[in-house]
């Protein structure tokens, strides 16, 4: 594993430096936020763009709205507030106005998932995968760490139509080698195997890949998929995935209905079906404590993804 493992950003504070350096390259950029840009960092392109960023208060509607209309006159729009609230309340101005005309707007949603923490169920968004994922031209990344977030912020700039990135709170390691490489719609390999694949997203991935040393001792070889891109789905890297380990446990910081391992179910059932086992959150909020602890709870650590992998393979207990 990559030995810079040990430095902790939270990926919203990886976006806030990419997008001050966007800011910095391309005039056409534009930045909106919901009164939250302390916490989304999109503090400091405001500060060094301030005729090019609008603080939009406490109203998402209206902020993916005017972010929709700045684009129709050629600027490229990211919008940014906690998920719940980009997500959730804007959701009719997201389909209607961002999707349907797909229009070059970036809602880059931070503080997502149980990592949200100490904010508790309220806030901890396990639903916007699924609302996102669902809109016809919406692009739907989760980035795994800083240095993924910085290439997904610079590729999307040039994205044709509408992209959501979903963005944590909780400081997790840079793990992701310096040599990496971020394509939307392609699913990385980050580790080789041929018994089970652990296919994760966002801030489990580094859980997976644990979880794959983990069972590298009990002789069981695991390939790590860094699904990064949820829509478009990569199908082709999954069904190889698929046909050549014959199991797959998928992992998120999300409900299993709707999420990420619902599109790679949804994806293998019609191409390459393989017995599956899909851990996120079971139809229940979240609960108010430290991200990290949140994780180990509710069985997203590296020690349950293991032991998911050696049930679904018949080797612990079901």
């Amino acid at each position: 594993m990559n030995d810079t493992a040990s430095t902790l950003v939270a990926t919203r504070e990886s976006y806030g430096k990419a997008l001050a350096a966007l800011g910095e390259s391309r005039d056409d950029i534009v930045v909106l936020d919901a009164d939250l840009s302390g916490s989304t960092k999109t503090a400091a392109f405001a500060k060094n763009h301030p005729e090019r960023f609008f603080n939009m208060g406490v109203a998402e509607a209206n902020m993916i709205g005017t972010a929709a209309g700045l684009s129709f006159t050629g600027l490229t729009a990211f919008a940014s507030s906690f998920a719940m609230f980009a997500a959730g309340k804007a959701f009719e101005q997201i389909r209607q106005e961002v999707a349907l005309p797909n229009a070059k707007v970036r809602i880059c949603a931070s503080h997502a998932g149980v990592t949200t923490g100490e904010d508790g169920a309220s806030h901890q968004v396990l639903e916007d995968l699924a609302l996102m994922r669902v809109l016809p031209n919406m692009t739907v990344i989760v980035p795994a760490d800083g240095r993924e977030t910085e290439l997904v912020i610079a590729a999307i700039a040039d994205l044709d139509g509408p992209a959501y990135v979903r963005l944590s709170r909780m400081k997790t390691p840079i793990f992701l080698p310096e040599d990496y490489v971020f394509e939307v719609g392609k699913i990385p390999t980050l580790r080789k195997g041929q018994d089970v694949t652990l296919a994760a997203t966002g801030v489990c991935v580094y859980q997976a890949l644990l979880a794959g040393e983990i069972l590298e001792k009990e002789g069981i070889d695991a390939r790590i998929l860094n699904v990064s891109t949820i829509s478009p789905i990569d199908s082709e890297t999954l069904a190889t995935a698929s046909r050549e380990t014959g199991h797959i446990v998928t992992i998120e910081e999300h409900q299993k209905n709707g999420g990420m391992g619902s599109a790679v179910a949804e994806t293998l059932a019609e191409i390459a079906p393989c017995p599956m086992r899909r851990l996120g959150m079971d139809g229940r909020f979240g609960e108010s404590g430290p991200g990290d602890e949140l994780l180990e709870y509710f069985g997203l650590t590296a020690p349950s993804i293991a032991k998911a992998a050696q049930e679904l393979l018949g080797k612990g207990e079901a």
